[in-house]
């Protein structure tokens, strides 16, 4: 699907004024933006611990427009509902297994689109990271595209859940190379062994978390 300003003008807006915050109130940084892919289906997973991180993986993907799921609750006033959808973000209810929501996002893959999901289902109350959710695996494996790790750290420290004010921190992503569709699909011991790509994916960011503990991004 055709992607740029004229396509969706209030997406790339709203994605150049929050990159362009990010980097002069947080600092914000980031490496391996290569690894995103230029076009094809593909899908953005990362850690969860800030409502700063969806913006933070726009920032990092500057030549592909990100698709998000975001739980129902947050269209609950009028700026929300008119806002979200016109950005594609795909609302969710938690409260029971969403199929439409979960189809609509492969839909969106199969179409060629990116997809930013957190595996971990919601923010981390500590910052550190959490296991899969088992319906995250069930879209890794079923969108058949690339998955392209990330790291961010500093969201947890400047926003964290809970919190009614910005803290002074530094932001950072570390991108890894993307997991293919063949890695995926073999991490399954069984047909519907879902978890276990939800693991696969949640294992490379780890992995990419000791990379930007033992140094700097």
């Amino acid at each position: 699907m055709r992607e740029g300003f004229f396509h969706n003008p209030l997406y790339w807006l709203s994605c150049f004024g929050a990159g362009t915050w990010l980097k002069l109130r947080f600092r914000l940084r980031w490496e391996g933006s290569e690894h995103i892919p230029l076009e094809g289906g593909a899908i953005l997973a990362s850690n969860h611990c800030s409502y700063l991180d969806p913006p933070v993986l726009t920032a990092c993907s500057p030549k592909r427009e990100v698709h998000f799921m975001a739980r129902d609750t947050l269209f609950s006033n009028p700026i929300a509902r008119w806002y979200f959808p016109r950005v594609g973000v795909i609302p969710l209810d938690r409260t029971r297994g969403d199929l439409a929501a979960l189809r609509k996002a492969i839909a969106y893959l199969r179409e060629g689109q990116v997809i930013g999901l957190f595996p971990e289902g919601t923010r981390s109350p500590d910052g550190r990271l959490r296991n899969a959710k088992g319906g995250i695996g069930f879209l890794i494996a079923k969108g058949n595209v690339p998955v392209v790790p990330i790291y961010i750290s500093g969201t947890f420290e400047a926003f964290p859940k809970g919190s009614k004010g910005f803290h002074r921190s530094h932001i950072a992503a570390r991108i890894g190379r993307p997991i293919t569709p063949e890695e995926l699909r073999a991490a399954m011991s069984g047909k519907g062994d879902y978890q276990a790509v939800g693991d696969l994916v949640m294992s490379r960011i780890r992995e990419l978390a000791e990379l930007s503990n033992a140094g700097t991004v």
